[in-house]
């Protein structure tokens, strides 16, 4: 039997010293602080001089491009399969059919299942549930299990939203219980496609949307902007008498399920988030939105993307990993305050058990990293991949995230399966990658050079998760290994901060920092305004043993006090008798607090000034 263990035997040494945000006690990743430098600039003379220069150094270079109008969005025409799709919903309403909403355990998978129910409900749809797996119990998707479940509810139509385009043995099974099957997803479809009724994916072959990105709450919006455009035409909301709906008022559960998820923010999708950021600021968002931001201490005037991916996101997660998605699927629906207020406590109760569970794992993975025995020359092993079977599998993606960001190599993480039995015991895994490798690609190549293996797997380009028996767990190992040297270059191995470059002292102000928070919204591909810098440290402290809070000053001008914290600093590294100066890597960022607003540098990385060579710092036009 597998026991727990690091599958490695190598790990590089390095000489002990702290290097900011990212480190893990004295054997850590360097990172090389890199500017970025945009090949064109913008056509438009009216932008500010940062602001210009953050947006050429993102690609954007006409003004066009950073167009965030709805009425410029690609028709939902140029969806493939949307057509299909809507005749059957017409179909199943006219026919009053019972239509079942299938959805995924996550954030992506919660407000998309809450969009269609709300959106379908608003056109006149009466029998309309939802069913999401249990993670523990079904796993991931529409699978046999799930369809078994389902027929107790007596669907003639399903719906998958944020999942469905790899279940192609549930949609046979539900196909000969005589159920149709309408997939909406957007993950990587794999060589074989499920016999669905329709599918609706923009990354399926054949389909010409412009824009590849959408999450899976995206697609959902689009099958009900198109099938709002066909009942508008068969004039069926007259002939109801139904308003017809105007699917803007759920732009926020769009932003919500966008941001949580991750995906790239191009113009389709910062233009989604940017309107459903808008109505949330202004209060004209869903009860389960506002009760979350209050629970979460957040001032709902001002939520920005980053409040929604770091505070809202991980709470609705939070039910999916540990018990069940349907409590924040239910806090999204409710329109009652009270009960949307008591679900988001339980919401924020469950993130709080998941947080402690994360970092008794993370412990556990650190430990079993650092407690190898290996030598100064060895260099750090190009994959880590970590087993322990009673690891929480709900936990495994966010472990697995960590070590990746520690490190920066792919890393797969395993546990036993909840409900895997003896003699052969199941293994989930989950993955995260780093550019210049694509995850499930990557899974899929082994796949198939290994038939043995017998692996299920799926995902995106840098985050995947599989099932596996545990006999076979270590031939997976040594051929992910093997996979991985032979695609990437030992630079590929090297981590590195991007920057927008330097600010002078007259443009680190609220002003600056007001104007690019306005630009936003930032995400995933277009990163928030990064820039770097010589500071020194005038007062510091370590504050609930993880925060560093410094009082900074320019070298040129030590009257200019700037305040500054960092978040995640390993205390036992921090070391303040030789950290007088600091190269810090740090966004602008206003802090409310008591009605003042104050600017504060939040410093993503730093390097202590003597140790920081000439070369250490360059422009990314230069190479990499």
């Amino acid at each position: 039997m597998l026991k727990s263990a690091v599958t490695h035997t190598q790990k590089q040494m390095v000489d002990g010293d702290h290097e900011g945000l990212v480190c893990c006690g004295t054997r850590i990743v360097k990172k090389t602080i890199i500017r970025r430098c945009g090949a064109k600039h913008l056509s438009s003379k009216n932008i500010d001089p940062v602001l210009h220069r953050v947006y050429s150094n993102r690609g954007i270079n006409d003004i066009s491009m950073i167009d965030k109008t709805l009425s410029k969005l690609p028709h939902p025409s140029k969806m493939l399969g949307i057509e299909s799709a809507v005749k059957r919903l017409i179909d199943a309403l006219q026919s009053k059919q019972k239509i079942l909403i299938i959805g995924d355990f996550d954030a992506d998978g919660a407000t998309s299942t809450a969009l269609m129910i709300l959106g379908l409900g608003s056109m006149g749809f009466s029998f309309v549930q939802y069913l999401v797996p249990n993670r523990f119990e079904f796993g991931y998707g529409l699978s046999k299990e799930i369809v078994d479940s389902a027929m107790r509810l007596e669907p003639a139509l399903i719906i998958t939203v944020d999942n469905g385009i790899s279940s192609c043995q549930g949609v046979e099974e539900a196909s000969q219980r005589g159920v149709d099957v309408i997939i909406t997803d957007h993950h990587l479809p794999g060589k074989e496609l499920p016999n669905a009724h329709s599918i609706i994916n923009p990354n399926q072959l054949g389909c010409k949307f412009p824009s590849k990105n959408l999450a899976g709450v995206g697609v959902a919006l689009y099958l009900l902007l198109a099938l709002r455009t066909a009942l508008r035409e068969i004039n069926w909301f007259v002939s109801q008498d139904i308003d017809e709906p105007k699917l803007s008022v759920w732009l926020d559960l769009v932003a919500l399920g966008t941001i949580a998820d991750v995906v790239p923010l191009d113009q389709v999708n910062r233009t989604l988030v940017h309107h459903g950021l808008k109505r949330i600021r202004e209060g004209y968002c869903r009860p389960g939105i506002s009760a979350m931001l209050r629970v979460a201490g957040k001032n709902q005037s001002g939520v920005n993307a980053s409040d929604l991916g770091f505070k809202l996101g991980p709470s609705l997660n939070a039910a999916g990993r540990l018990k069940d998605i349907s409590i924040g699927i239910q806090c999204l629906l409710t329109s009652d305050v009270g009960t949307a207020l008591k679900l988001a406590n339980h919401l924020n109760a469950l993130n709080q058990e998941r947080r402690a569970l994360e970092e008794g794992m993370q412990a556990d993975a650190l430990h079993l990293i650092e407690g190898l025995q290996l030598g100064q020359s060895e260099r750090l092993p190009n994959v880590i991949c970590l087993y322990k079977p009673d690891w929480h599998e709900g936990i495994l993606g966010l472990l697995a995230s960590r070590i990746k960001e520690r490190y920066h190599r792919p890393v797969l993480i395993c546990a036993r399966e909840s409900k895997s039995v003896g003699p052969t015991h199941q293994v989930k895994g989950s993955c995260r990658s780093i550019p210049k490798l694509h995850m499930r690609d990557a899974l899929s190549a082994v796949a198939l050079k290994h038939a043995d293996l017998a692996m299920k797997f799926g995902g995106h380009a840098m985050a995947a998760g599989f099932s596996i028996r545990e006999d076979r767990l270590e031939l997976l190992f040594t051929a992910f290994r093997k996979h991985v040297n032979n695609t990437l270059k030992n630079e590929n191995f090297n981590d590195v901060c991007l920057t927008d470059g330097e600010l002078d002292v007259t443009q680190i102000n609220i002003k600056t920092a007001t104007l690019l928070d306005d630009a936003g919204p930032w995400g995933s591909e277009f990163p928030e305004p990064t820039f770097d810098g010589i500071f020194i440290v005038e007062s510091q402290q370590i504050l609930k043993k993880k925060y560093l809070k410094m009082t900074l000053s320019f070298p040129e001008q030590r009257d200019s006090m700037l305040d500054a914290i960092c978040f995640n600093v390993d205390v036992n590294e921090w070391n303040n008798e030789k950290t007088s100066t600091l190269h810090c890597v740090y966004r602008l960022k206003l802090n409310e607090y008591r009605g003042a607003v104050r600017l504060q540098l939040l410093i993503d990385y730093f390097q202590p000034i003597y140790r920081i060579k000439a070369a250490s710092v360059w422009s990314k036009s230069q190479g990499s």
